[in-house]
């Protein structure tokens, strides 16, 4: 593909590819996409359609990207079949640069055909769309504008779904509908919204305020990110057969995604998705596969008292130059706790675990050997040699001291206490030590801090910055069994206004950090602008 750039117009807006603005939570509310039809693109881009049959709505689908406002020199069209029989093949009426792919060897359905064709890509930003779909004349364009402000947005189109006819519309139409910019003609009637979709986004101010849930509302009929940070998030679970698009999501939520609805991006679906009318057969299927991979469907629908593939939380627990039972204090209490949704990391010299000859009960290694008895056929504990650092697929990262046996309930209140605060970072006092209690980590959090520049020494500062640091009393709240909820002590404001003090060092690296990357606030009411060029 080669790639065809416009020439600049002084009257037109032109955007610099690969900011990474400072994006506070779900607020894209800070960005500023230039108005449709007057700038300026650089980024290109490739479609990815997943096609399994359906010649008939394939040869609409691309009729209506062949009218595209988005320069043809910056988009091709990657159509993967999925093993149609007989085999897909290209229409007249399509885009310039199309072209079709099989589906890559040792799978199908929809998430591995998603892989297939990213894997084909040659552009910067890959649009995914449904083969059942008209997509209208400013599809594209009102997708990758966003694009061009920041490397780390997850897009949605807008889609109505309208009834399929048969054999009532040509490509011919389509093409000519769509270009003139009156698709309405090619429909009866204003077809009909996901009434779920519009109820969340009528609540969130179009996700601008949703919280870290967000990633559920990325649907994969009509949705766009950059190719780079798909490779990065993994990509698709080629193993899922249905709700891979909220997975895929999760995983961009998971590696720092800001999630934009795109209402200009608009779209006729040809009938409603199979989801939609079967809705109780599709979550009985999509339970135990999706609830493997995905732990943040929620405690009335994950049940608790086993584990599953993907944990909620992954805990770590240094015990060098710790006894075992103060460790065994604390990895018990997490083991018997009711979040059972758990892994635990334990850091040790365990290579000094050796068979052979050794001292009995005057072994200068005998704590090590201990534990490495104790916890070696617990399949949730897990023996390594440093700290792993966090996992993308896993939601929550708690780090304790050995010597902090939690309550039965701490885990699952933390929990709780950092979504309802939406915090990145919770931070809970300890006994006797304000600043050394557990503290439980965001993933996505962390991933974007990281991805916008933060050393080691900034993250709790940036984390803050982006998502909040939130601060509990764990004396009252974690350690004690059976406690209430109740109000923090007296002395809490106290000790909260000393803990934070000692954090005044991190924030004046996250402010120089934010220098450095002219970063806006979204808190301070900033907004990133097109940069115009005359």
């Amino acid at each position: 593909m080669t790639l065809v750039q416009n020439d600049p117009r002084e009257t037109r807006t032109r955007v610099e590819p690969s900011p990474r603005p400072f994006i506070r939570r779900n607020d894209h509310s800070v960005l500023e996409p230039p108005p449709l039809g007057e700038w300026d693109p650089v980024l290109s881009v490739s479609v990815v359609i997943p096609a399994y049959g359906g010649q008939e709505k394939l040869d609409l689908t691309l009729a209506s990207l062949a009218a595209q406002s988005y320069p043809a020199g910056l988009m091709e069209v990657v159509v993967v079949d999925d093993g149609s029989e007989p085999p897909l093949v290209l229409p007249p009426i399509r885009p310039e640069h199309t072209r079709i792919v099989p589906s890559l060897p040792g799978g199908w359905a929809r998430g591995h055909a998603v892989n297939s064709g990213a894997a084909a890509a040659a552009a910067d930003v890959l649009l995914f769309l449904d083969a059942d779909m008209i997509a209208f004349r400013e599809h594209v364009e009102a997708q990758l504008r966003w694009h061009h402000l920041a490397d780390y947005l997850a897009v949605t189109g807008h889609l109505r779904c309208v009834d399929d006819r048969p054999g009532a519309l040509a490509p011919g139409e389509v093409l000519d509908a769509v270009r003139r910019g009156q698709p309405e003609d090619l429909v009866e009637g204003p077809g009909d919204e996901l009434a779920w979709l519009r109820r969340v986004y009528d609540r969130t101010a179009g996700l601008s305020t949703a919280g870290p849930g967000a990633f559920r509302y990325f649907i994969g009929a009509t949705g766009s990110v950059r190719r780079a940070f798909f490779e990065e998030a993994g990509g698709a679970d080629s193993e899922l057969i249905l709700g891979e698009d909220t997975h895929l999501g999760y995983r961009f939520a998971q590696h720092g995604a800001v999630f934009v609805p795109e209402p200009r991006a608009g779209s006729w679906h040809l009938g409603r998705p199979q989801m939609e009318h079967r809705k109780e057969d599709g979550a009985r299927y999509r339970y135990p596969l999706v609830g493997n991979r995905l732990p943040l469907i929620g405690q009335d629908i994950r049940r608790t008292g086993r584990q599953w593939q993907v944990p909620r939380v992954d805990a770590v627990v240094d015990t060098v130059d710790s006894g075992f039972d103060e460790v065994a204090e604390t990895v018990d209490a997490l083991l018997a706790g009711d979040t059972d949704d758990i892994r635990i990391h334990l850091v040790g010299a365990w290579a000094r675990v050796t068979p052979g000859r050794h001292a009995v009960l005057d072994d200068p290694d005998l704590d090590v050997r201990l534990l490495h008895e104790h916890y070696r056929c617990e399949p949730r504990v897990e023996f390594v040699r440093a700290d792993p650092g966090p996992d993308p697929d896993v939601p929550f990262r708690l780090l304790l001291r050995p010597g902090q046996p939690l309550a039965r309930h701490a885990v699952r209140r933390m929990i709780e206490r950092a979504d309802t605060a939406r915090a990145g970072l919770l931070r809970a006092t300890a006994p006797g030590d304000d600043l050394g209690g557990p503290r439980l980590e965001r993933t996505g959090a962390f991933a974007r801090a990281r991805r916008l520049g933060a050393g080691d020494d900034e993250l709790d500062a940036v984390v803050d910055e982006l998502f909040g640091v939130h601060w509990i009393d764990g004396e009252s709240l974690l350690f004690t069994p059976g406690c209430p909820a109740g109000e923090p002590p007296d002395d809490w404001d106290d000790r909260l206004a000393a803990a934070r003090a000692g954090a005044e060092a991190h924030k004046a690296r996250a402010n120089r950090l934010k220098r450095r990357f002219r970063w806006l606030t979204g808190s301070r009411g900033g907004r990133l602008l097109c940069r115009i060029i005359g």
